[in-house]
């Protein structure tokens, strides 16, 4: 056990005393022992006399210091009762996590959330409001995502939300959190319009440009309870899962505004006239320009778009680069930062169109270099069969043939580059002739890291294109976060309203981090939330307990964050409780 003791600091601010006390610990390091801050127990302004008597008798027990005698004609000030310190008791208790739920609460408030959920979402008999509820759920996936069991038994115990939101342990149950849930999904789509209000106030967004991609996320177990839970592409390389897809429309800082839930086994292009319906139906038609990946495009959906007077910057299948074969030869290039050139390029079918071709070298390099590992596999294995069928070693014409089909599909980027030719002479005797296109894969290998943007906006300087284009990154870094930062998947409800109200919890936990991430970015101090939250995890709150010789009196303080933390507190102005709680009623516990 490390020793503690308190130790009292005496300042003088503006020619006024000025003083403080705190707890401090011995610990071992490579250069000795040092003295710790474990906590600030608070200043002691303007104390009455018994209280300052006791805190300077209190100190005087645990450093061990005599007594000190009195004058002749002083008569001695004697300590209140409850300055008689048993020193061999004095303890630390109740160590809790504070800075990551302090931090989720601050993000929580400033989006206007609680607000919104206190006046949202009706209060009835229940002992804690919905709109509380609610927000541990929230808290709980931003902060360390786990089911609504292990919130309840393990992970809300463990923080100091019971001070922080005055809703104590015992009132936290996966019942409850279950029915916080279904309390709080009929009011999704007011919610997403309440944070694109919200985001235009705290960061000037604007809504003229939206981001839209779909991903999907698993279940474990069959879900045979929703609908919705259906096997298709699988992003998650989970094709044995049941699954769901999700859009999701963000602005072009990656802010989150709005999403739906479509079913596991829909088509990404299939769903792009739904979404941009839904926009207009939900949050009113404005002149947006619609910003996609080439996988939700059809010429369909541009039709569509047109017909709606909508705007789009959207990528172009590979195949179309055929059409510009010329273009990609000739030389008046444009760099839009190092490694990436741009230029606008005439609509091959004379419609009112911009087209920007783009290469980039480094991409050229990784797509050629999957190209030939293809080309080099497939071609391997298929001179193997002509070498097996020139021995005599083939005979089922049939079974040959779907040998070779399964190679092409297995190397489908280099299928196209090859022509295999199955003979069968007089003899039944087997004749494989195989032929690679030389010209095609060179052409292939010359339009490697190329691609082109589409778009009927009227910009036409082609590195704004692009720029805004590239963007669309900032919705796919989104889907990570919420699968591996915000834990989405995979998800074990059953029900779809359930697995409809765990994607809103994990769509307002990404947009409290994509806020929090915009806070660090103009604090200077990145655009990582994870590790702040670990930097804070390790800001605690705790107990000390004083025994006495009347009661043992319980400080309720936080622990003095690192030098390091208190820099990062300081970048973004975040203000911590500084005063400790006296907390009545203590009873010590048995050791």
């Amino acid at each position: 056990m490390r020793a503690m003791y308190l130790r009292r600091h005496d300042k003088k601010v503006a020619g006024e005393d000025y003083e403080y006390w705190s707890l401090v610990e011995s610990v071992r390091t490579a250069r000795g022992p040092r003295q710790r801050i474990v906590a600030t127990i608070g200043k002691l302004p303007g104390l009455d006399r018994d209280e300052r008597i006791g805190w300077d008798e209190i100190g005087r027990i645990l450093s061990g210091r005599p007594r000190p005698e009195p004058s002749l004609f002083k008569r001695p000030e004697e300590p209140p009762s409850w300055a008689t310190v048993n020193v061999s008791g004095v303890s630390v208790e109740r160590l809790r996590h504070f800075g990551d739920v302090y931090l989720g609460l601050l993000l929580w408030n400033r989006l206007g959330l609680a607000s919104f959920c206190t006046e949202q979402i009706p209060s009835g008999r229940e002992d804690i409001p919905w709109s509380v509820m609610a927000s541990i759920l929230v808290l709980a996936r931003f902060c360390a995502p786990s089911s609504e069991l292990q919130i309840a038994e393990s992970w809300y115990d463990k923080t100091a939300l019971d001070d922080l939101l005055g809703v104590p342990y015992d009132k936290i149950n996966d019942d409850r959190l279950y029915r916080a849930l279904d309390s709080l999904l009929p009011h999704k789509d007011d919610l997403c319009r309440h944070l694109q209000k919200r985001y235009g106030e705290l960061f000037g967004s604007t809504f003229d440009f939206l981001f839209y991609d779909i991903t999907s996320t698993y279940f474990e177990g069959s879900a045979k309870g929703n609908p919705q839970a259906k096997r298709g592409y699988s992003r998650d390389k989970r094709s044995d899962c049941p699954q769901v897809c999700i859009g999701l429309v963000t602005t072009r800082e990656g802010l989150p505004i709005a999403y739906e839930v479509f079913d596991g086994n829909r088509v990404d292009v299939t769903t792009t006239q739904e979404m941009v319906e839904i926009m207009e139906k939900k949050y009113g038609k404005a002149g947006r320009v619609w910003v996609m990946d080439r996988g939700m495009v059809s010429e369909n959906n541009l039709k569509y778009l047109r017909s709606t007077g909508a705007r789009y910057l959207v990528g172009t299948p590979k195949s179309m680069l055929k059409k510009f074969e010329r273009e990609l030869l000739e030389q008046s290039w444009e760099e839009v930062q190092p490694g990436v050139d741009v230029k606008v390029c005439r609509s091959p079918d004379g419609t009112e169109e911009t087209f920007v071709l783009c290469r980039s070298l480094g991409r050229r390099e990784k797509e050629n270099a999957i190209l030939n590992r293809f080309v080099t596999r497939l071609e391997a294995s298929l001179t193997k069969l002509v070498e097996q069928a020139e021995k005599g070693k083939l005979k089922d014409r049939q079974k040959v043939e779907r040998r070779i089909g399964r190679l092409l599909e297995q190397n489908s980027r280099a299928a196209a580059l090859f022509t295999v030719d199955v003979t069968e002479g007089s003899d039944k005797r087997l004749s494989i002739v195989m032929r690679k296109n030389e010209e095609r894969y060179l052409r292939a290998l010359d339009s490697g890291g190329s691609y082109i943007l589409r778009t009927n906006w009227m910009e036409s300087d082609p590195k704004t294109l692009w720029n805004t284009y590239i963007q669309l990154t900032e919705v796919e870094d989104s889907f990570r976060t919420e699968k591996h930062d915000l834990g989405m998947r995979p998800i074990f409800h059953r029900k779809k309203d359930r697995t409809q109200a765990h994607i809103l919890v994990c769509f307002l936990a990404l947009a409290m981090w994509r806020t929090l991430q915009q806070w660090m970015k103009s604090s200077g101090l990145g655009t990582a939330p994870r590790k702040l939250l670990e930097e804070l995890r390790e800001l605690k709150s705790l107990d000390v307990l004083l025994p006495t010789r009347e009661k043992t009196i319980r400080l309720r303080m936080l622990a003095t964050p690192e030098k390091q933390l208190k820099v990062l507190l300081q970048r973004m102005k975040i203000l911590i409780p500084n005063r400790p709680k006296m907390i009545e009623n203590v009873v010590q516990k048995m050791a």
